[in-house]
C-alpha cells in the first residue's frame, strides 16, 4: 500500500521477512521509487532491496542484544510486525482479509508504542507484554535511535557512539552554521538519558509528503560508466522534473567540507514529494550531520585531518569541492562566531566527561582552517569539474560505529 493506494499483491515469507513473489501490481506508478516494471510486472529483487533498506541494519549498536530480547533471528521481521510502516514515507503492507485502513494504523495521526525502542535503548525485557506497534522497527541508521512523541510532534531521538559521543553535540553545531549561512536544514537539540547524550530533532515528514533518499534516485537511470556519480544524480533529478538542485549540492559538499563530514552518503540526504499526487517538492532540508568534526578521533588525529572520509560523491573533501559551481552565496561575516558556537556547544554541562579543552580546541581550528581555505577558494574557484569519475565513492556504505577487532 502506499497511504491509501493500493500497489501490488505480494507474498511474505513468515520466516525471513523476504518478498517470496509479486503477483498483480495495481499501481505501478506507486511503486517505490527505483523498482522498474517490465511488462507489468515488478522487478523483485529491487523491492526486496527497497524492502530490506527499510529494516533495522544488523551494525545498528546494540541490535544483537535486542533481537536476542525479542527472540527473532533478524530485524526484518519487526517490519512484517509493525507492517512496514515509517515515519519516513507512507509505504506498508496490509494483509489479506484483516481490514486494517490507514487511518487506523499510520504514525502520524495515531499513537504508537514505546516498547521497540525500550528494547533497542536496552531498558525492556517484558517479552510477554511487548506490542510491536512502532516506526522504530523501519528506523535506518546505525546508531542507537528511537522515535518518540514529544508534546504531541514525533521527535527522532538518536545516540553517538564510543569513545566520544560526539555526534549529538555536532548535530547542533551543523544546524547552527546551517541558519547562519541559511540553508535549508533540520534543527536539532541535545538531550540527556542515564548520563548519555542523545540529539532531538522533529520529523520533517507530514502525513502527505515522504523522504525519498538520493539512493533511490539514482536507481531511477542505468549510469554509464564515464559519468560522475555527481553528473548522475543531477542527471536524474533533472529528469524527474526536480529543480534547483545544484544549488542545494553547492550548500551541502560546502557545509560538509566545513564540518568535515565522514558519513553523507546516499542514505543521508534525498528529495520529499507528495505521496498522493507523487509530484516533486524539492531537495530534503540536510539531516543526519553528526559523523563530523573529528568525532571518532582523538585532537591530534583532528589536527592533521589526514584520516578524514568523504562521501557521497567523492573519496575526499577537497576533490568534492570542485564540484561546487559557486561560492557567491556564502557570507563569510555570519561565519565569524563559528568558534564560540563549536566551544559553547561542546562545552555543554555533562559533556566534559567526554570532551577536555584540548579535544575542542582542536575541532576549533580545524574548522576555522576550513572556513579560511573556503574564503580562498571562493576568490580563486578553478573550472568546475562536474563529470569527472576520478576519485569517485564507489560504494553507498554508513558508517560502522561498531568496536573494531583485531588479532
Amino acid at each position: 500500500m502506499h497511504k491509501r493506494t493500493a500497489v501490488a499483491d505480494i507474498e511474505l515469507d513468515d520466516a525471513t521477512g523476504f518478498i517470496q513473489k509479486i503477483n498483480t501490481v495495481y499501481a505501478p506508478a506507486h511503486l517505490p521509487v527505483g523498482v522498474p516494471v517490465r511488462r507489468g510486472t515488478a522487478d523483485r529483487a529491487a523491492l526486496n532491496e527497497w524492502w530490506t533498506d527499510r529494516s533495522i541494519p544488523a551494525s545498528r549498536s546494540g541490535i544483537r542484544e535486542a533481537l536476542e530480547t525479542l527472540e527473532l533471528s533478524n530485524t526484518k521481521i519487526l517490519l512484517v510486525r509493525c507492517y512496514g510502516l515509517s515515519l519516513s514515507d507512507q509505504y506498508w503492507i496490509c494483509p489479506e482479509g484483516s481490514g486494517l485502513t490507514w487511518d487506523k494504523v499510520n504514525f502520524f495521526d495515531n499513537d504508537f508504542s514505546d516498547d521497540i525502542g525500550d528494547v533497542l535503548f536496552g531498558t525492556n525485557k517484558k517479552m510477554n507484554v511487548l506490542d510491536f506497534s512502532s516506526p522504530d522497527n523501519t528506523s535506518d541508521g546505525n546508531l542507537k535511535k528511537r522515535w518518540k512523541i514529544i508534546d504531541g510532534k514525533r521527535c527522532l531521538v538518536k545516540g553517538g557512539s564510543n569513545p566520544f559521543r560526539q555526534q549529538p553535540f555536532n548535530e547542533v553545531i551543523a544546524a547552527g552554521i546551517m541558519e547562519r549561512l541559511e540553508i535549508p536544514h533540520v534543527p536539532y537539540a541535545v538531550t540527556w538519558n542515564k548520563g548519555a547524550p542523545y540529539c532531538v530533532c522533529e520529523d520533517f515528514v507530514a502525513d502527505d509528503t515522504e523522504l525519498v533518499p538520493a539512493w533511490r534516485i539514482i536507481q531511477t537511470r542505468k549510469k554509464d560508466k564515464s559519468t560522475s556519480v555527481y553528473q548522475h544524480f543531477v542527471n536524474c533529478c533533472e529528469s524527474l522534473g526536480v529543480k534547483d538542485v545544484v544549488p542545494f549540492l553547492d550548500r551541502m559538499i560546502v557545509l560538509d567540507y566545513i564540518i568535515a563530514n565522514e558519513d553523507r552518503h546516499l542514505n543521508n540526504f534525498g528529495l520529499l514529494r507528495n505521496a498522493e499526487t507523487l509530484e516533486w517538492i524539492g531537495m530534503a532540508p540536510i539531516y543526519d550531520s553528526g559523523s563530523s568534526l573529528g568525532y571518532d578521533k582523538v585532537a591530534g588525529q583532528i589536527r592533521a585531518e589526514r584520516d578524514v572520509e568523504c562521501k557521497p560523491f567523492k573519496k575526499h573533501h577537497a576533490e568534492q569541492l570542485k564540484l561546487v559551481s559557486d561560492f557567491n552565496w556564502i557570507d563569510f561575516e555570519r561565519l565569524s562566531d563559528v568558534e564560540e558556537l563549536i566551544t559553547n556547544t561542546l562545552s555543554a554541562e555533562g559533556a566534559k566527561e567526554y570532551m577536555d579543552g584540548n579535544r575542542i580546541k582542536a575541532i576549533v581550528e580545524t574548522a576555522n582552517r576550513r572556513i579560511q581555505n573556503l574564503m580562498q577558494l571562493s576568490m580563486t574557484q578553478a573550472q568546475v569539474q562536474t563529470n569527472s569519475t576520478e576519485d569517485d565513492v564507489e560504494e553507498n556504505i554508513a558508517q560502522d560505529y561498531s568496536p573494531k577487532m583485531t588479532l
